[in-house]
């Protein structure tokens, strides 16, 4: 992980996100380089993230590096492919349960659509049941309200979890490998104190709130501190869901705060 996190640093995160697979959700784009109005937070984010100890794995896969000709999911270890997916699919049942269907309906199709199939190359393996995301996508088409699919909604959280821990890795790198990547998708999303890319503001609070559920995994106070770090992150989006507000957090805030997560990690 480390050589992964120290070329995406080098390289741009967020412009191989936007260039490659990692860009957004369902097609959504965005335009724009890590850390615009906060480059020192995002410098720090960057040092951050390299200066943590790795997994062993090269999320980048062999024969490559991340972010070069812009990264893809699908060349990810599994475990970040995992929590990748993970925050894709939190941002949708927030949105869901916050009463936005529309928006939620291209990140809850990430585990089951055709056009995100790479991402799911290995889960059967994992335990992957793709009808409770069928059961779910099925329920937004039809126009139910979230409340009356909830145990599909908790089973599906708890279909990614089993599958996150048995596929296993180090909480502390996951959850560095995914404040890199809430900073780069909150660059991209956030322009002029204006949420200019709903899908990829969206993407980082589900990185968020799944880095925050990694958190448990750590160690004695080391779990309280990083939790405690990660829920002032979270705090920094709308209450009950990423739906974008008039007045969003400024990026460099978000950078810094995503930075002092990846430095209170063990």
């Amino acid at each position: 992980m480390r050589s992964t996190i120290k070329t995406w640093t080098t390289l741009g995160l967020a412009g191989a996100l936007v260039g490659g697979t990692l860009a957004g959700c369902s097609g959504e784009q965005g335009a724009g380089e890590a850390g615009e109005g906060g480059s020192d937070a995002s410098a720090a984010s960057g040092e951050a993230g390299a200066a943590h100890s790795a997994s062993g794995e090269a999320g980048a896969g062999e024969g490559g590096e991340a972010g070069e000709a812009g990264a893809s999911v699908d060349a990810l270890a599994l475990p970040q492919r995992l929590a990748f997916m993970a925050g894709h699919v939190e941002a949708g049942l927030a949105l869901y349960r916050a009463g936005d269907a529309k928006a939620a309906a291209p990140h809850l199709m990430h585990p089951v659509s055709e056009t995100h199939a790479d991402e799911r190359a290995g889960l059967d393996k994992m335990g992957f049941d793709a009808g409770v995301f069928e059961a779910v996508s099925a329920a937004l088409e039809s126009g139910k309200p979230a409340a009356d699919i909830e145990p599909q909604l908790k089973a599906a959280e708890a279909n990614l979890a089993a599958m996150r821990e048995k596929a296993g890795g180090d909480p502390a790198d996951l959850i560095a490998f995914l404040m890199e990547t809430v900073t780069a998708e909150y660059s991209v999303a956030v322009k002029d104190g204006k949420v200019t890319d709903p899908g990829e503001y969206q993407d980082a609070y589900g990185f968020a709130v799944v880095a925050k559920d990694l958190a448990s995994g750590l160690d004695g106070d080391a779990a309280t501190k990083v939790t405690g770090e990660l829920d002032q992150l979270i705090a920094m989006f709308p209450e009950g869901g990423p739906i974008p507000p008039v007045d969003p957090a400024p990026a460099g805030q978000v950078s810094a705060m995503a930075s002092r997560v990846t430095l209170s990690l063990p």
